[in-house]
């Protein structure tokens, strides 16, 4: 992490050092959020919009095999009510 004393301009401006810049990965139009504290202020890049919903998830994960009930889906991981432990472990 690099540090770095920049001075504020009579326009409340300040420059980002291009060294500070490059570690960053901030390019011209990267927008920042600026967060004030008791310590002063800090600076974050806003994270970048990756442009996919949920929608765009769908049928990502594909099965060639026969489908599966819920009920055989949960079974492996259905807890033992009595002791709240997993119940695959209480067979061995």
């Amino acid at each position: 992490m690099s540090t770095a004393i920049i001075t504020l301009s009579s326009k409340g401006q300040v420059v980002i050092p291009k060294e500070i810049r490059d570690e960053q990965h901030w390019a011209a139009g990267t927008e920042l959020t600026l967060v004030s504290n008791a310590s002063g202020v800090t600076l974050k890049a806003v994270p970048k919009k990756t442009g996919r919903n949920l929608a765009d998830l769908i049928g990502m994960l594909q099965h060639d095999g026969s489908s599966l009930s819920t009920e055989a889906l949960c079974k492996p991981v259905d807890l033992n009510e009595e002791s709240g432990q997993d119940a695959k472990h209480d067979r061995f």
